[in-house]
């Protein structure tokens, strides 16, 4: 009710200010009454639909206002997030997410981090691509995530800056700045964003053990807390100078650094058969992260003549993460015990890349593209596990350990692109090779291992699309991709999360491949409809294995047989009145996934997730949102499934300053439904579990633009896949 009156009385502020009275219907509104396609002049719609991708524009949805980038995603057409930070795209798993072009090198919780702590004020746009061209890296079987960060396009001195509150049951607040200078043949720009965030996790497990006739033997119960601060300065500059009108260069420099700090208690409940309970055990811990990065580019574009040009970019990326961790695990008993124990898991990695592209006109209808690329790694990860015995810290030597992993890719593609009357195609293959060695040094317990491997592949893609008339087509795209394992999946060392709950890697561990085929129709902008089939082999799934002797659950990594996955899509964008817009997304899934994992597996779901998003012209320059989005019953695990979650949000926009100045107000998930619950299946044992966030968020955010309109040029770099793939164990 509190939250319900502040958005009233800050309406009824913005309406009665004199500062805030700005034109008439600056929301542009379609001619029609009816439900036609949907024409907006002068308006940018939250989501719009290529032929070769869907495009999110963040700054057009109102409820975006205050959130981060990971927050976007989850309501965006086609994606999910699972509790370990994977992400999904049209009901597949296994996404590359690049920024400006360039891979983020990160996945798991350390992507989870980066994308959790980014202003979504920062990006202009998010495009999904779901079927790569050749040009494209090789990996992520469903394909491309594409984060495109705002760059101001005008002449002289201009920019914006935005500063946002939110309270959810903790504060908030999302600050950003965009610069632009362009005179002569300069062009220089400047972001920076700074984060300060406080968060909260609640983790609801119960978990049960199974003897050999499948009766319960043991019962845990584990209710957690997890709060703490983040706070995260990103800053992005580069410039770019035009030797002449054939030739241009350019370099830009990125620095991240985000520190969070957390106070995590968490109570393990032994339960006897009646339900109460027979001992418990408290654990509080309290973990500090760092993580920095650096990054440099250089770029160059030359044309070579009026149909051809070259492009060649070089990138050094550098990052240094450390997670420090104090464990306190006391027995709730008056004859208990008291177990301290420490962490300290410092990683660096430097990755070098370097590429060119080539573009030829062949003829009116028709464009070769060539190039290749390479790329390097180092990552060093070291993880010192002590315990507090005898009033001295005494090396646990058992779980302390050291990684290296070096790794080599070199690529080359072709492809093809070209019109004939009705028809469109395009047609490219890309070959990549790549040699790696995972080596963990050995200590007083633990052996020396060194695991290499070296493999190559080719990946064909491509579409043909038939134009019916002005208003239909038919496009059919095909195209083969890649996951490789993430770097620290690949390390054996343990990673304690609790005192029953262990993390390893896998050194075994072997890409997977997936085919994919989608066949889809489009009428205009209106509707667009899409069935589509994708195969995975070599079906790399989360595991969970089960020692019931210490009743311990490790979570681990292995390749577990294929996939199937038969997908059916469909996207409206109409107008049922001039002053409401409405664009709907729905993508339905049928999915069989075998494997082994000691016992053969065969699961089956049918999974749909659904976006509906309504854009209001309410009048008297005041623009508003109501959206939401949900997702039924879902796997992307062999033994894991996924309950229903979505939510609910809205928002109203106004123009003020005479359209300089944007006053945004946005209430996020507000029945507080966005939980992410499930049950995972275990050989011997079984676990329900229940996460709640605080997502439930009442955000105000102003933004002021000053300079001018003129577009000028900007230049995104060019690194690759590797940065997808890094984890800081």
């Amino acid at each position: 009710m509190k939250i319900t009156t502040l958005l009233l009385l800050l309406l009824t502020l913005m309406e009665g200010s004199g500062v805030c009275q700005g034109p008439v219907g600056d929301t542009a509104r379609p001619k029609s009454r009816t439900l036609k396609e949907v024409t907006v002049t002068g308006h940018v719609l939250p989501v719009e639909r290529k032929r070769d991708k869907v495009i999110v524009n963040v700054e057009a949805s109102v409820t975006n206002t205050g959130s981060t980038v990971l927050e976007v995603l989850e309501r965006s057409p086609g994606v999910t997030v699972d509790r370990n930070g994977g992400i999904s795209l049209n009901g597949k798993a296994g996404v590359l997410v690049m920024i400006d072009d360039k891979p983020t090198y990160l996945s798991g919780d350390d992507l989870n981090n980066l994308l959790s702590s980014m202003n979504s004020a920062q990006v202009a746009r998010i495009e999904l691509i779901a079927n790569p061209t050749a040009k494209y890296d090789a990996a992520g079987s469903a394909g491309i995530i594409n984060i495109k960060t705002k760059k101001s396009k005008s002449n002289g001195l201009n920019g914006s800056v935005t500063g946002s509150f939110g309270q959810g049951i903790y504060p908030k607040t999302n600050n950003s700045l965009v610069l632009n200078y362009r005179r002569g043949r300069v062009n220089a720009f400047l972001n920076y964003s700074f984060n300060d965030t406080k968060y909260l996790t609640n983790l609801y497990a119960y978990r049960q053990y199974f003897d050999a006739n499948r009766d319960v033997s043991a019962v845990l119960q584990q209710p957690s807390y997890f709060s703490g601060t983040v706070m995260n300065n990103t800053v992005k500059a580069g410039v770019d100078y035009t030797l002449s009108a054939s030739t241009t260069i350019g370099m830009a420099v990125t620095g991240t650094d985000i520190h969070r700090m957390g106070h995590n208690t968490a109570t393990a409940n032994w339960l006897r058969a009646d339900g109460q309970v027979d001992s418990a055990i408290l654990t509080q811990s309290r973990p500090e992260n760092r993580f920095r990065n650096g990054a440099i580019n250089w770029n160059g574009r030359q044309v070579l003549a009026k149909n051809a040009e070259l492009t060649a970019d070089v990138d050094y990326l550098h990052y240094r993460m450390r997670l420090e961790q104090d464990f306190d695990n006391r027995l709730l008993d008056s004859g208990g015990y008291e177990q301290v124990y420490r962490n300290d898991i410092p990683t660096t990695i430097d990755i070098f890349s370097a590429k060119a592209d080539a573009t030829v006109g062949l003829g009116s209808d028709l464009t070769l593209t060539t190039g290749f690329k390479t790329s390097s790694s180092h990552t060093d990860n070291a993880a010192t596990y002590q315990d507090w015995l005898n009033q001295q810290w005494i090396k646990d030597e058992t779980l302390s350990n050291h990684f290296v992993y070096r790794e080599n890719i070199q690529a080359v593609y072709g492809a093809l692109e070209g019109k004939v009357r009705r028809w469109s195609y395009q047609g490219g293959v890309r070959y990549e090779y790549t040699r790696y060695t995972a080596h963990q040094t050995g200590n007083s317990t633990q052996r020396d291992s060194l695991v290499s491997r070296n493999y190559g592949s080719f990946f064909p893609s491509g579409y043909l699309s038939y134009k019916l008339d002005t208003m239909n087509s038919l496009t059919l795209t095909v195209g083969r991709r890649v996951d490789r394992p993430v770097f620290q999946t690949l390390n054996p060392f343990l990673f304690v999360i609790n005192k029953y709950t262990y993390e390893t890697g896998n050194p075994y561990l072997l890409p997977q491949y997936t085919w994919n085929f989608e066949l889809s129709h489009q009428y205009g902008n209106l509707l667009t409809t899409g069935i589509s089939l994708a195969r995975v082999s070599n079906y790399f799934s989360q595991i969970f294995l089960s020692d019931t002797s210490k009743t311990i659950l490790y979570y681990t990594q292995g390749n577990v047989g294929r996939v199937y996955n038969l997908g059916l899509s469909m996207s409206l964008n109409v107008s049922p009145a001039r002053w409401w817009s409405m664009a709907l997304t729905a993508v339905m899934n049928h999915k069989q996934l075998r494997g082994f994992n000691g016992n053969e597996y065969t699961s089956t779901i049918t999974q749909l997730s659904a976006n509906i998003n309504n854009q209001l012209s309410i009048g008297r320059g005041y623009a508003g949102e109501v959206s939401a989005f949900y997702t039924t019953r879902a796997r992307n695990d062999i033994q894991e499934l996924l309950y229903p979650t979505g939510q609910a949000s809205v928002g109203v926009a106004k123009t003020v300053l005479k359209k300089k100045g944007t006053i945004k107000v946005s209430y996020r998930d507000i029945f507080y439904t966005n939980a992410m619950e499930g049950l995972t299946s275990f050989p011997d044992a079984s676990e329900y579990f229940k996460i709640k966030r605080d997502s439930r968020v009442l955000t105000v955010a102003f933004t002021f633009r000053f300079g001018k309109s003129q577009k000028a040029t900007s230049h995104a770099d060019g690194a690759s896949e590797e940065k997808e793939r890094v984890q800081n164990g």
